[in-house]
């Protein structure tokens, strides 16, 4: 009977414990789930919404700490270089707009997962949009140190400029002036989503309109470049002639729509030195005789003459071509020879004053002899200078003012002046054309005016001179640009 007592007790303590363990845990349940319905409403332990602790908060609660902390709001503003400027929320008026953010974030909190809230930190980011005062916000704006006028350095386009040696191109300067109306709506932006700061972007600058890699100016620059490039040499027998590129840059000109052209003074200047160099056109020069000396000479017209207008409009092409080009001057008359010596050793001589004549054949003597050349007397001299012969004639009438005489051979080369036969003289040489001269053509033999005809052809330099000083007033030698030649008294001014 004292067992059976005994198990009793027993069995009824152990009832009682199990019934205090359903108990103590049906309370745990009952306070865990009121602490789970408390947080249904309210925010974890340790939350923290945007910085702010919110732990134990309804969503009015913390809109009302939020509220109270806008008014503390600082927009840090960044520009491009990373210089950073503020805004204070009380200089726009800017007031906290609740969204239904914090409810939204209420209800995503599992009110039952309260437990690990106790030992760790909640940290929830939700937009806080304001409202402001847009005037106010754009005079805060306009108000920033970025705008002073001092600060600000405007964008500068790139350009195409001439250097020392050519065209380079200036890189654009991208400055740091700010558009007004593109920082105001990045803040606005901002200041609306509540956000605490703001980078402003390049689309908030004024940029150049032409920048480095601009094809245009990449274009205009190629051109230039080839342009300055473009040299000219001249194929001139025993010269070395050229327009370099140094000079050609120096005649360069580029308009403001990058368009070449040459200089038009230098470029005249330059064709007038080339044509002063090379025309050798009625030039004095020192000539070589058959005697063994030497006598000066010029006039006439034979020689080289560089067309300089079809030479400045032939140039002005070649260098805008942008091309190396190797040519000869634009001539408007041409020498029998290239080179220095253009007479070369094909050619009549003739002495007025030895009254005597040579042909030369690449530098052998064909034929010589005396002749009868203009009368001095009457004003008739024949000119001298460097001459070609224009053209042959077989036969031929010679007319003047008082004359008309029938010639077999007529080789002119000043003017009406010419070579010829003459069969009504029976001397030739000494001191007869002093006196009893032609009017100005130069008598021959006629057996070697018809072998000079045989063998001379059209454009043959003819040499000729005195070796004593003469005036020459003869309408012919006027004409002829003879060497010796004076105005008449008459003529003279």
């Amino acid at each position: 009977m004292r067992r059976t007592s005994r198990n009793r007790k027993q069995q009824r303590k152990r009832r009682l414990i199990i019934l205090l363990s359903i108990g103590l845990v049906l309370l745990l349940a009952l306070i865990y789930l009121l602490i789970s319905l408390y947080f249904k409403n309210h925010f974890y332990f340790h939350t923290e919404i945007n910085g702010l602790k919110v732990g134990r908060m309804t969503a009015e609660e913390a809109k009302d700490k939020i509220a109270a902390d806008v008014g503390d709001y600082l927009l840090t503003v960044y520009d491009r270089d990373g210089e950073k400027y503020h805004i204070m929320g009380k200089e726009i008026d800017n007031h906290y707009l609740p969204d239904g953010s914090l409810e939204k974030a209420l209800s995503e909190q599992n009110m039952f997962h309260w437990i690990p809230s106790l030992f760790q930190e909640n940290r929830i980011d939700v937009d806080t949009p304001m409202t402001f005062d847009a005037q106010k916000l754009k005079e805060a704006v306009a108000a920033l140190p970025c705008f002073a006028e001092e600060n600000v350095t405007k964008p500068v386009d790139a350009v195409l400029k001439r250097g020392e040696n050519g065209y380079e191109i200036v890189p654009e300067v991208l400055g740091n002036e700010l558009i007004l109306e593109k920082v105001v709506e990045a803040v606005e932006a901002a200041v609306t989503e509540g956000e605490g700061t703001v980078t402003l972007t390049d689309d908030a600058y004024r940029k150049p309109e032409i920048f480095s890699d601009n094809e245009t100016l990449v274009k205009a620059k190629k051109q230039i470049d080839d342009v300055i490039a473009a040299e000219v040499s001249y194929q001139i027998s025993d010269y070395d002639e050229k327009l370099s590129s140094e000079e050609i840059f120096k005649m360069l000109s580029v308009d403001e729509n990058y368009h070449c052209s040459l200089d038009e003074k230098q470029l005249t200047d330059f064709v007038q030195r080339l044509a002063s160099k090379y025309n050798t056109y009625a030039d004095e020069r020192e000539f070589a005789t058959s005697s063994g000396d030497k006598v000066k000479i010029g006039g006439g017209d034979y020689g080289w003459i560089i067309n300089k207008e079809k030479e400045a409009e032939t140039l002005r092409e070649n260098v805008l071509s942008g091309k190396a080009v190797k040519r000869e001057p634009e001539y408007s008359q041409r020498a029998k020879v290239e080179g220095f010596e253009d007479i070369g050793n094909t050619y009549v001589e003739i002495d007025y004053t030895k009254q005597h004549m040579w042909y030369y054949e690449e530098g052998q003597l064909v034929l010589e002899c005396d002749i009868v050349s203009g009368n001095i007397a009457t004003g008739n001299g024949s000119p001298d200078g460097v001459f070609k012969i224009v053209y042959k004639q077989s036969p031929a009438v010679l007319k003047g003012e008082d004359y008309e005489s029938n010639v077999t051979y007529f080789m002119p080369f000043a003017y009406n002046v010419g070579i010829h036969d003459a069969s009504w003289r029976t001397q030739f040489g000494g001191e007869f054309y002093k006196t009893t001269g032609s009017h100005g053509c130069i008598n021959a033999p006629g057996e070697v005016a018809e072998m000079l005809y045989g063998r001379i052809q059209v454009d043959t330099p003819v040499i000729a001179y005195y070796r004593e000083p003469v005036e020459l007033t003869a309408e012919n030698c006027k004409i002829a640009n003879a060497y010796s030649y004076v105005e008449p008294p008459e003529e003279a001014e």
